[in-house]
């Protein structure tokens, strides 16, 4: 959360990270290929950077095209 544009958490112990419950629907599909086994263990990961970059343009109307993402500097 955030007020006044500065985050309310200073450190982790201060964060509410997000339930399972809590999370909303993802569909993912795991395609068969002739490739070597890659393993399928994260496949819901690579979608989140441009999921948390949606959200931050969302909530300050400035893109962030860069990893790793730094909101200290979005003024």
């Amino acid at each position: 959360m955030f007020t006044n544009g500065v985050c309310d958490q200073t450190n982790f112990h201060q964060y509410n990270v997000m339930r399972l419950n809590e999370a909303p629907k993802m569909e993912i599909h795991i395609i068969d290929s002739g490739e070597n086994p890659g393993g399928v263990g994260e496949p819901g990961l690579p979608p989140i950077a441009p999921a948390l970059g949606n959200t931050i343009f969302a909530a300050t109307g400035k893109r962030i095209r860069k990893l790793p993402f730094d909101i200290a500097n979005l003024g």
